[in-house]
Formats: structure tokens, C-alpha cells, sequence
């Protein structure tokens, strides 16, 4: 694999909610092997696999920080001065989304206005929404709600 190690994350700190998820886990490890940046804080409300990632990544770049992208005051302390969010948080499960509707709802639509919220607010610079091609024409309620988080970050340009 070719080293990647682009100057716009030089010194810049990365915050990825859902860290602890495959996703967020999975961008860490590219993160730690191939972008020169700051610190990463691993934003995620499982404090089991908080446990199980810093015992195996072990690095001092690494800021493990319990929350949950409900909660809106948390996500604001987290963010103070960080530079780029990666917004992997988010209920996944199709058939689990479908029984517990508002629970999706909260996490997937609610939890992203307030990773908006707090990005715009904090003045982060950078921010990325991982999504689904369950969100494209959307059958089911986990796609719609992802597709319902798109449209939330792709606002928020009109917002700044």
C-alpha cells in the first residue's frame, strides 16, 4: 500500500462519532497508518468496545470519549477545537429500525441535526456524513432516515 499522508490534516484533529462502530473503527485504522494528523477522539456511547479498540489500537493519538450524538451538549464539549468531523454514528440494523422506529429516528435524523448543530457552532472546518445506498429511493425507515441525514448536512451549507 502506498503511504497517504496529506498536509491538510498536518496537526488538525479528527473526531469520528460512531467511532467504536466498523465504519468509524475501520477509518481510525486507515487514519493511524496513512494521514498525518494531531489526535483522532473516538466518539461513541459503547464504553465495551471504547475498552476492546484502546487496548488494541494503543496509540497516544488516539481520545477515547463516551457520548451519544443525542446529546448535544456532550457533542459540543467534544468537539472544542477540532478540525475535521467524520459522522459514522448511526442504527444500522434494517429489521431492528423498523420495530423501533423512533429510536432510528432519534439516532439517524435527530443525532445528525446535532452533529450540525455542533460542527456550525464550533467552527469546524471539515465535516463528512457516511451514509447508505439504502438512502437512495428508500423502502424502508433505516433508509429514509439516512436519506433524511443527507439532506441535514447538505442544508447546512446554507446555513454558514
Amino acid at each position: 500500500m502506498i503511504s497517504y499522508k496529506p498536509n491538510i490534516f498536518k496537526n488538525k484533529t479528527i473526531l469520528v462519532t460512531g467511532g467504536t462502530g466498523t465504519l468509524g473503527r475501520n477509518f481510525i485504522k486507515f487514519a493511524l497508518q496513512n494521514l498525518n494528523f494531531k489526535k483522532i477522539i473516538v466518539y461513541s456511547r459503547d464504553e465495551q468496545k471504547h475498552f476492546k479498540m484502546k487496548n488494541l489500537m494503543n496509540s497516544r493519538k488516539l481520545r477515547f470519549f463516551l457520548g451519544d450524538v443525542r446529546d448535544y451538549e456532550r457533542l459540543l464539549f467534544a468537539m472544542k477545537e477540532v478540525d475535521f468531523v467524520v459522522h459514522a454514528a448511526a442504527n444500522k440494523h434494517v429489521r431492528l429500525a423498523e420495530y423501533n422506529p423512533m429510536e432510528c429516528i432519534k439516532t439517524n435524523v435527530l443525532g445528525t441535526e446535532n452533529v450540525v448543530k455542533a460542527v456550525i457552532e464550533t467552527n469546524v472546518s471539515h465535516a463528512l456524513l457516511i451514509s447508505s445506498d439504502k438512502a437512495v429511493s428508500s423502502i424502508n425507515l433505516y433508509g429514509s432516515t439516512k436519506s433524511l441525514a443527507e439532506k441535514l448536512f447538505v442544508n447546512a451549507n446554507n446555513l454558514i
